[in-house]
């Protein structure tokens, strides 16, 4: 049984980062949404494509009458008769708005695919932030388990020095205290650690794994003190394929289309019909074949539609379609400034983080050695218990003040990169 359970617990799966964006992008919901959604937009395109072509139907009806009091024996109180036809009708030309419409659809189904890679973008940004997070979080335990054994050695050292008289039951009251305080620390970041493997089990919306778990590699130092990327540069890259400004860039192109299609409505429309038709009735004595052969009858018909006065309704559609022209622009440039903003801001705090990291590992260096000092002489009664708790605060600080430093700045270099073009990997 012993042996069951390992291989079950070894069989368990953890995971990485990129099984969670891979799961996410193949069954977010959301995601979904917006590839049905450019399903829904191919199918637009396709059936305006279709609509420059001539429409072609065929009918045929059938009746019977009956004359219950007709007086004449040498005709039928009930009378059969069928109609038979094909017609076809065809736009030649609306101001060129069916061509237009279909060029508006095509930009409309690129829009839509480019929404579908805007959704996959901000779905693998927050995967990632919550993915550090839980990072931040495990290599928080591991520091807040090596404070607490620090704190239940001093613990024990401190009751040994009580039984021989060197230390009073208060200060050992407050070591206890410290070993306490440290315990509940860690208990709050295991907390915080599930919690956030719970988000993230949400994010990918999994509801059929109870034992659901993070892989959690080891990340070194080195990871924080990459190179980092140059802003104007990142910038520039961002613009040139990020899916949310090509979006904007199209539908400028979509509101050009926009306002020729109202402008159409100044212009006449030019019709062509055409119909082939024949019928048949049980009051002739000719057979069907007859009767189909002579009543058969073909038209063709050209139909010109002038737009004279429609109570400015063209007008109205013209002006608001250059509003829509104007407004396409400008939310351009509000992407514009978003990304810059956005990339500004990883880059600044990318910058910050990285030099904070640089002084928190000087600075824990700096508390350890400071802390062992003060641990010796303690022991040699050199120092009180106030300095030698003070000393394991400083240390303790100043190690979760690396991790902070340590973990959002990778978080920041990696979205840096992603903004570029590259894959997110941790």
């Amino acid at each position: 049984m012993c042996a069951l359970a390992a291989l079950s617990a070894s069989a368990q799966k953890k995971w990485t980062l990129q099984d969670c964006l891979d799961y996410a992008l193949t069954h977010n919901l959301t995601l979904k949404t917006a590839v049905l959604k450019k399903q829904s937009a191919t199918e637009d395109r396709k059936q305006s494509k279709a609509d420059l072509f001539p429409s072609l139907s065929a009918s045929t009806t059938h009746s019977v009458g009956y004359t219950p009091w007709e007086e004449s024996s040498a005709v039928d109180k009930g009378v059969y008769s069928g109609n038979y036809g094909i017609n076809t009708s065809w736009t030649v030309w609306n101001g060129n708005k069916n061509r237009n419409t279909l060029k508006q659809n095509k930009l409309a189904e690129h829009q839509a695919e480019l929404t579908v890679e805007q959704t996959s973008n901000s779905i693998q940004e927050a995967i990632a932030g919550l993915y550090v997070q839980i990072l931040y979080m495990s290599e928080a335990i591991t520091v807040n388990k090596q404070s607490l054994e620090a704190s239940k050695k001093n613990e024990e050292r401190g009751r040994a020095m009580m039984e021989v008289g060197k230390m009073s039951k208060a200060d050992l009251a407050q070591l206890t205290a410290q070993r306490a305080t440290e315990e509940y620390n860690l208990l709050s970041a295991e907390s915080e650690l599930s919690s956030c493997v719970l988000e993230m089990k949400q994010m990918l919306e999994i509801t059929d794994d109870p034992d659901f778990d993070v892989a959690v590699p080891a990340v070194s130092d080195t990871k924080a003190l990459e190179p980092i990327p140059d802003k104007a540069t990142v910038y520039q890259m961002a613009l040139a394929h990020r899916p949310e400004i090509k979006n904007s860039t199209l539908a400028i192109a979509s509101s050009e289309l926009g306002v020729k299609m109202a402008k159409a409505g100044h212009m006449p429309t030019v019709s062509v019909t055409g119909g082939l038709g024949s019928n048949t009735s049980s009051m002739s004595e000719r057979t069907w074949g007859v009767q189909m052969k002579n009543n058969f009858d073909a038209s063709v018909g050209v139909g010109v539609t002038v737009p004279l006065f429609d109570n400015r309704k063209t007008k109205t559609s013209v002006n608001k379609a250059k509003i829509q022209h104007e407004q396409a622009q400008i939310e351009l440039e509000e992407e514009k400034d978003d990304l810059y903003a956005t990339v500004e801001g990883l880059w600044l705090d990318a910058q910050t983080h990285q030099k904070k990291f640089r002084a928190a590992m000087i600075s824990v260096e700096s508390e350890q050695q400071s802390y062992d000092l003060l641990s010796e002489q303690f022991e040699l009664g050199l120092k009180n218990i106030v300095e030698l708790l003070n000393g394991k605060t400083n240390l303790l600080k100043a190690q979760q003040n690396l991790l902070q430093a340590k973990y959002t700045t990778i978080l920041n270099l990696q979205l840096l990169r992603f903004y570029q073009g590259d894959g997110i990997t941790i």
